[in-house]
């Protein structure tokens, strides 16, 4: 895409600065319903409050909810990219790093680290309010026969 050219995925996001997901494109991000609050050519910013359902039975961030967080954030930041085909996860490494306890809101940050044709390579991190690595998880994406 030049320049010249502008990205309505991407611009979809930007439009939701400071809005909730109830929009996004993602059911699962519909239910994670996180705040946006950045959104940058290969990189999303959003803020989730860690709410009962999204907790283990000592109410802390249940860790398929971290993984549930990355992995869509990662898929919309891969969409955001506005390029013609589906890309869909190859895999997902993650490390729990921190726990996070119910009504703490925290802060997760996707960024392509390459963009290759065929595949995709990104990471994101979810940060407690004091800065605290709650999780990170890096992922692989290939590009499917799919058109958007």
């Amino acid at each position: 895409m030049s320049p010249s050219e502008t990205n309505p995925r991407l611009e979809f996001f930007r439009s939701l600065i400071d809005q909730d997901l109830r929009e996004s494109p993602s059911p699962l991000g519909r239910w994670l319903n996180g705040t946006v609050r950045a959104a940058e050519e290969g990189s999303l910013t959003v803020e989730y409050v860690v709410r009962e359902d999204m907790t283990n039975p000592m109410g802390m961030l249940h860790g398929g909810s971290a993984a549930a967080i990355m992995d869509d954030l990662i898929g919309s930041t891969v969409y955001a990219l506005g390029r013609d085909f589906v890309y869909t996860s190859v895999n997902l490494t993650i490390d729990f790093l921190h726990s996070a306890r119910l009504g703490e809101v925290l802060t997760a940050q996707s960024r392509i680290v390459r963009a290759g044709r065929n595949i995709i390579h990104a990471e994101c991190i979810i940060l407690a309010a004091d800065e605290k690595i709650i999780a990170k998880a890096a992922s692989n994406l290939v590009q499917t026969s799919l058109r958007h």
